[in-house]
């Protein structure tokens, strides 16, 4: 990183927001939509949960002001191990996270030029466009990226907070019923859309990542995180709410484009299109933020020693570039391996993959406050987070929670083989 600090308190939270409105408010009605007007209780738990996360990853960051996030406070608390483990789980959600987002991304330009994302093979190579166009952003410099993501998130949260304010009142009450049906009970119902829901607000911590590279990190970037978790929070429960009241579930559940098609039915062709676009855009930025993450964090494993040295090698531009490179790899990986399934089917695995491998960092980083953190108040927050944590964990589904286990098992040799070279 450049010493100059080229993140201020605006490009932070433009970090934290674009990072968490990226697919999820505009992809997720079609994986709600079996759980009907019931995935509102899901959203409430969520929104809850972020908060109280939000606030708990504030104190640990004016506490540890330091580059790494989730690892550093895995680290300073636990030790080593505890900080390899973190740091590892969470890199593997970060670059989960971008497949999906790119896979999103196909589907908000499919909604404009269909032929685009035709077939399977198709819309993997439009994903794939979009997630590298952002990885050479990101390469050219971390001021260059925030300046980017400045810009995507104005483009996108203003187009979400009037779609949700104004298509509100549109709703019809009939979509919302019946209530729950699934024919499981609300609770259950409830534990699953959470694991759904909590994907739309994951980027809660982004920018406790690049602490580093923001100003004044020990102020700045607990304002970002909390004023970024409760704006974005706001306007993605906002239009998904008015969306599962717009159109009725059958037609959710198959939408590659729910919000799209939704502003569609209410108000002709070219609205459809005009929130196309801004879900792209949206999607854009969304995947910017977390190539950005996908950098930073190993570059602050690398320079303690836990992870390869070479991902804190920084090229001309003061930027991990190799961290970009391996990191979008990886979630080229992801999305080529299942090109041939449907774009919902790819973004629902993907997503939970991500989920899973992220709940372990937030696990970690409420118990590091409860631990060292001061002040009563705070660490019942510390407290409350970590059950909200612990509760959408084992609402991840079995599939999700062994992937992601055997891909954190999978890191444990390279730990090892690190310690013995030093």
């Amino acid at each position: 990183m450049t010493s100059a600090r080229p993140l201020g308190f605006w490009s932070a939270t433009a970090l934290v927001v674009g990072s968490i409105i990226g697919s999820g408010a505009f992809l997720l009605p079609a994986a709600l939509a079996p759980f009907g007007a019931a995935s509102l209780v899901g959203w409430g738990i969520t929104l809850a949960g972020a908060v109280l996360l939000a606030l708990t990853f504030a104190r640990l960051a004016t506490r540890w002001p330091q580059t790494g996030g989730p690892y550093v406070y895995a680290r300073n608390a636990f030790g080593e191990l505890p900080g390899f483990v973190i740091a590892w789980s969470y890199w593997i959600s970060i670059w989960c996270a971008t497949a999906a987002i790119a896979v999103a991304f196909a589907g908000s330009v499919g909604a404009i030029f269909p032929a685009l994302t035709a077939t399977p093979l198709r819309a993997a190579c439009c994903a794939l466009a979009a997630l590298w166009i952002c990885s050479a952003v990101n390469i050219a410099g971390v001021r260059e990226a925030g300046r980017m993501q400045l810009v995507t998130t104005v483009l996108k949260l203003l187009p979400l907070l009037v779609f949700g304010g104004i298509a509100i009142w549109f709703v019809e009450p009939k979509h919302y019923t019946p209530f729950n049906p699934t024919g499981e009970s609300l609770p259950q119902v409830a534990h699953a859309a959470v694991a759904l829901t909590l994907w739309a607000l994951l980027g809660l911590e982004a920018a406790t990542v690049p602490a580093g590279s923001i100003e004044s990190p020990e102020r700045t970037v607990p304002r970002a995180t909390v004023l970024g978790t409760v704006l974005a929070g706001v306007a993605t429960i906002l239009a998904c709410t008015a969306v599962l009241g717009l159109l009725p579930s059958e037609a959710l559940k198959d939408s590659q484009a729910p919000m799209a098609d939704a502003a569609r039915s209410l108000w002709g062709p070219a609205a459809g299109i005009g929130l196309a676009l801004a879900m792209a855009v949206s999607c854009f930025g969304a995947l910017n933020g977390w190539i950005l993450l996908s950098a930073q964090l190993p570059m602050a494993a690398a320079r303690d020693g836990v992870f390869p040295a070479f991902f804190a090698r920084l090229n001309a531009r003061g930027t991990p570039a190799i961290g970009v490179v391996v990191s979008s790899a990886l979630a080229s990986g992801l999305v080529a391996s299942n090109y041939s399934h449907s774009l919902v089917q790819v973004f629902t695995f993907s997503i939970l993959l991500s989920t899973a491998a992220t709940l372990l960092p937030y696990v970690v980083s409420s118990a590091a406050w409860l631990s060292r953190g001061t002040g009563a108040a705070s660490r019942i927050v510390a407290a409350l987070a970590l059950a909200y944590s612990l509760y959408a964990l084992f609402g991840i589904g079995s599939e999700a929670l062994v992937w992601g286990a055997a891909l954190v098992i999978a890191g444990l040799p390279l730990h090892y083989w690190l310690r013995r070279r030093r």
